[in-house]
């Protein structure tokens, strides 16, 4: 009898341990995954536009990000912070575009630097697709952003010595999308396929901005004479 009670007792408490094992393992199934966005981001060689660009990323820029929460079994959540690579691949980008760039994160800058017109860069919508739910062995990224060329004192709160953005009226104001893909074969882990993924869709993005920013309705008067544009 004891040594039956000892071999019940035993086997409970390694059932208990598997048990415990499968539901940590639920849980980190189902856990978030999260991705800070980090890449390098060569200079473009072009010939420059000969304006002047102020450049201001919002708060809601810096900090973007994508929450993507589970909703069935053996789903993970994902949280994929781009603000920091964002702001990364576009400082590198505009001062090689422009003829002259200033980044704009004061209302002392505004009233101190003369710029032809403020650029505002906002993220509109970022979708992902990962093997998980498209059966096929590539991450995918699209990002869609809205870029707006503003003239500086619409942006100007006098009174409180401020920067606000809510009734800009921007002069020219147009899409941009971009796309980007990785293969699972060449990454690690879930997590670097997605990092891999939104680097390659923001270099893409960098790619349309350079071919389509001439063929954008208005930016060729502006240039031309950025003053009587706006």
């Amino acid at each position: 009898m004891v040594e039956r009670l000892l071999d019940s007792t035993t086997l409970g408490r390694r059932a208990k341990s598997a048990l415990a094992l499968t539901c940590l393992l639920a849980l980190a199934a189902c856990s978030a995954r999260e991705v800070v966005v980090e890449g390098s981001f060569p200079t473009p060689v072009v010939d420059p536009v000969p304006v002047s660009v102020g450049v201001l990323f919002t708060k809601e820029f810096r900090e973007h990000e994508l929450v993507d929460d589970a909703t069935g079994r053996g789903e993970a959540s994902w949280r994929v912070s781009t603000g920091v690579a964002q702001v990364n691949f576009w400082s590198t980008l505009l001062p090689a575009f422009f003829q002259n760039v200033v980044f704009i994160e004061s209302y002392e800058d505004l009233n101190t630097y003369d710029v032809d017109a403020v650029l505002i860069p906002e993220v509109t919508d970022v979708q992902y697709a990962i093997p998980l739910y498209t059966n096929v062995k590539v991450y995918e990224i699209w990002m869609r952003y809205q870029l707006s060329l503003v003239e500086p004192e619409q942006l100007k709160d006098q009174e409180n010595q401020a920067i606000v953005t809510e009734n800009a009226q921007p002069f020219v104001q147009w899409p941009l999308t971009a796309y980007g893909k990785t293969p699972t074969a060449f990454l690690q882990s879930d997590t670097d396929a997605v990092n891999e993924a939104a680097v390659m869709a923001l270099r893409d993005a960098g790619a349309n901005f350079i071919t389509s920013f001439g063929r954008v309705p208005g930016v060729l008067e502006w240039v031309s004479n950025p003053e009587e544009a706006q």
